[in-house]
């Protein structure tokens, strides 16, 4: 003869064992994800060694890579400054936030395209050459 109670010993082993792998996944949570993310506020100078590359300092210590898919060759030019345009956040977490302009003070502006940000190591940074570093 067949009992029900067969059947709640598999169920409540089952159960036994998600609660137990419920409890462990809390005991040994998963690292955040990483995200170079700042704000534009934070953004402290620039420099560019090229057409096609920007260097950021963000903060004290921090130095930003944005690399251009249609640079300006007046980016080295000493009277030439970036224009942002922020809308919503000023958080910049991927290329798609940031909207530069390189501009003489004329009135002319020229849009820059950012296809890479890439946060620099601290030797990364010391590779530079020092009249390139923000």
């Amino acid at each position: 003869m067949f009992k029900a109670t067969h059947l709640l010993r598999p169920a409540a082993a089952l159960a036994a064992l998600t609660c137990l792998a419920a409890t462990a996944a809390l005991a040994n949570p998963a690292p955040p994800p990483t995200t170079s993310c700042f704000s534009a506020s934070d953004w402290a100078g620039w420099k560019s060694p090229g057409p096609n590359v920007i260097y950021i300092r963000v903060r004290m210590h921090d130095v930003y890579r944005l690399d251009l898919s249609a640079g300006a060759d007046d980016l080295d030019w000493p009277d030439v400054h970036l224009v942002s345009k922020f809308e919503g956040s000023d958080y910049v977490c991927s290329p798609l936030d940031l909207q530069l302009y390189a501009s003489d003070g004329g009135g002319i502006r020229e849009p820059l395209i950012v296809k890479a940000i890439t946060k620099l190591t601290p030797d990364e940074v010391a590779a530079i050459p020092p009249k390139f570093r923000p």
